[in-house]
Formats: structure tokens, sequence, C-alpha cells
């Protein structure tokens, strides 16, 4: 069925290996971040047999279908209040900002009996989430400290997420700093200091990681098999993981150009469009309803993407090679926005594919 998103699950294997032995050569453990392909449990249950440490989603509703692996499981996003039983039942650990949410979770962990960890997030400049002031930051530890239900584990950061700034031996320098500081003033041990995500990769590799940072948390760096600082690609992984494919259900010879008057389109754009001609045009089944198409590149280098409504493609194949026709199906290779909009999209079916052998469908 199309349009559909393959998962070439032994790539990803191999993906989630190289990341983790990067992170294992310096002392680091690894949180896998799931969030890009909507922790979709087939899959996760496959990688999670490389050598990883927590699974990590930004949704609750991805680590409660993930309950039944038994690995610690981290919830990225600050809960909301309105979650706050689910935050409980599904995730071990969940990163936090605010002390009120954390006195909400307090409650509902002595409601359950249980001890819920929490790790606080700092602000180190990509101005997210996170204690910006160290004496705030300070005094929201001393009080957690005093919760009968919760665990301080950790502190963590989020950079390149929001204000794109690159982590440096400087800014988690801080961190590790700040880490040592709290184990120091309250006599205790941070078992959790996490460095970032993909983005810190490079700094591993160069051998800058400050000392003290013992976590990172990885999730396009094994999606598409590069760090996310300066986008280079990691030796031995694949770029290739997951694919879009899509069928063919106009092919036509059409202007370029459209005629009449041009207003904005169905999304409150008004395009510019420049006049090539008669064009071999192909419409594919997809749309912005169901994918970025900025970050969608056609594996056939000849085909260009002209534009999309909510749900069509338009492709230029006039200069191919190939002759499409109406039933063919278009292969693109997909980027961070493309992977989490196709995976997120319900209309997008999902298959597993291992090797290059064995399919599953998965259910929609």
């Amino acid at each position: 069925m199309y349009p559909r998103l393959e998962i070439n699950v032994d790539k990803l294997k191999k993906n989630v290996a190289v990341v983790s032995d990067i992170c294992k050569s310096h002392n680091m453990d690894m949180a896998m971040v799931t969030k890009s392909y909507c922790a979709i449990p087939e899959v996760v249950e496959e990688i999670t047999k490389e050598n990883v440490d927590y699974i990590a989603d930004s949704r609750v509703e991805n680590l409660k279908s993930l309950s039944h692996i038994n690995l610690p499981k981290i919830l990225l996003r600050i809960p909301m209040i309105s979650e706050i039983s689910d935050v409980i039942k599904y995730s071990d650990i969940s990163f936090n900002s605010e002390i009120k949410t954390i006195y909400k979770l307090n409650e509902e962990a002595k409601k359950h009996d249980i001890i819920h960890k929490v790790v606080v997030m700092v602000d180190l400049g990509d101005l997210r989430e996170g204690y910006f002031k160290e004496e705030e930051l300070l005094s929201v530890v001393e009080e957690i400290l005093k919760l009968e239900n919760i665990k301080l584990y950790g502190i963590a950061t989020n950079l390149t997420c929001y204000g794109a700034i690159i982590p440096s031996n400087d800014n988690l320098g801080r961190l590790a700093n700040l880490a040592k500081k709290i184990e120091n003033k309250y006599n205790i041990v941070l078992d959790f200091v996490s460095g970032g995500n993909s983005s810190s990769i490079y700094l591993v590799q160069s051998f800058e990681m400050p000392y003290g940072i013992t976590n990172l948390r990885p999730g396009e760096a094994i999606a598409l098999g590069r760090e996310t600082a300066y986008g280079k690609i990691l030796e031995g992984a694949y770029q290739d993981v997951f694919k879009l494919v899509c069928e063919i259900v106009e092919n036509k010879e059409k202007p370029s150009l459209p005629i009449g008057e041009i207003g904005v389109d169905a999304f409150g754009n008004k395009p510019e469009y420049e006049d090539k001609g008669i064009l071999k045009r192909a419409i594919v089944a997809i749309g912005r309803q169901d994918i970025d198409i900025t970050s969608i590149n056609p594996i056939d280098k000849d085909i260009e993407i002209l534009g999309a409504s909510s749900d069509h493609m338009i492709l230029n194949v006039s200069g191919c090679s190939k002759k499409y026709d109406i039933g063919d199906t278009v292969d693109f290779n997909v980027e961070y926005g493309g992977l989490v909009s196709a995976a997120t999209s319900k209309y997008v079916h999902k298959k597993i594919v291992y090797g290059e052998y064995k399919k599953v469908e998965l259910a929609h």
C-alpha cells in the first residue's frame, strides 16, 4: 500500500551499534531517542538489542506502547500537569524544569508507592527549556531533595534544538561543573549528566567532551547516520535506513506556468513560478498533510519536486531516462523533518524491511 515509509531494521540496528560504540568508548551511556519514527514497537524491539541503556521519547503515548520492553524509559518533553498520572505509570525518569510539576509528580508517585526519578534541565544558552540562573537551579535541587517519592537522578541540557547553539567544551563544561557543585554541596551522587543529543557527538569524536558528562541522547544520528552539529556522516553508519515510496496517480504534459491571476495557495502562500515550457508532470498521492516536502529528495536525481497541495505532490519528470506511468512508484530519501512527518501521519503506511529480503507490513 502507498504511500509508505520503509524502515530497514538491519541498517538501523547497525546505526545503533555505531552510535553506542562512540558513546561507550568515552565512558558515556546512551539514551536512544525513538520519537522520529514514533517509537514503532516492532522497530524498537529489534534495535534495543544493540547495547542501549535507556529508551527516550517525547510522548507518553509512545512510551506506553513500549511498556513491555525491559529498559528504563525517559520522558524527554517537560510533563504536562494533565498527564502526570501517565508520566508516573509509563516513564521511569522525566525531564523537568518546573518545581510545581515535580511536586505533582511526587504526589502521584506517593499514590503508587514508587520512587520517580527526575532530571532537572539546565539552559546553557539555547533558550529552550531549563533553569538559566544557577541560584534558581540550586534552590530547586534543595526542594527536590526534600521530597519522599522523587529521586534527583541528574541534570541535562538541550542544544541546537531551538537556538541552534553548537555544543562546546565550554558550555558543556559548565554543565559538568554544575553537576559537581550539586554533588559537593548536597553530598549526593548524580547518576545522569546528559550533554545533549546527536549534535554533541562531534565533541566526543574530537575528544573535546568535558569530563563529567555521562550520557548522550542520540536520535537523528541513529536514524540518519550522521551527527547534527555539522552534518558529518558517521563512519560505518547508513544514511538510507528510511525510504518513502509514493504511487503515481496522474502522468501528463502541461505548461509550467499556471494560467490566470495568481492569488494565494491553500496554505496562504503566494507562489512564484518559472516558465520552463511544457513539462512532463507526474502527480503522486501524497501531500503536505502527510509529509514535509522540503525534507524529502527523489532517489532518481532527474526528478524535480515542483510543489504540493494537501493531497498531491507534483513532480517534473521531463528529464528522466526512466519512463514513468500511472501505477509506478517513486522513491524518496527523507531528511529529519520528512521522517518525522511521514512517521506521524496515519495516512502513510509503514513497512519493516529486513535486509533486502523479508518485508513485514505493519498494522495501519
